[in-house]
């Protein structure tokens, strides 16, 4: 997630080579591209997290610190 970063709400997922831009309400990629496998584990952590991601996005347009969400195990 990026400070002052445009709507909607999303964060940046990079895999090597790949970036996505992916939408936190439901785990969509919003521009760029990831390979299938990682793109379906983006979308399984967006949905268990999709709660953290929202309040980290209110906290970059603040300029707040960022909490941590845990990787998916």
């Amino acid at each position: 997630m990026y400070f002052n970063d445009h709507s909607p709400p999303h964060f940046h997922a990079i895999y090597g080579q790949y970036e996505a831009e992916i939408l936190i309400k439901n785990g969509e990629i919003l521009m760029g591209e990831l390979p299938a496998r990682v793109r379906s584990l983006v979308k399984e952590w967006t949905e268990l997290y999709q709660i953290e991601l929202q309040e980290n996005w209110n906290l970059a347009r603040e300029h707040e610190q960022l909490k941590r969400i845990p990787a998916l195990e």
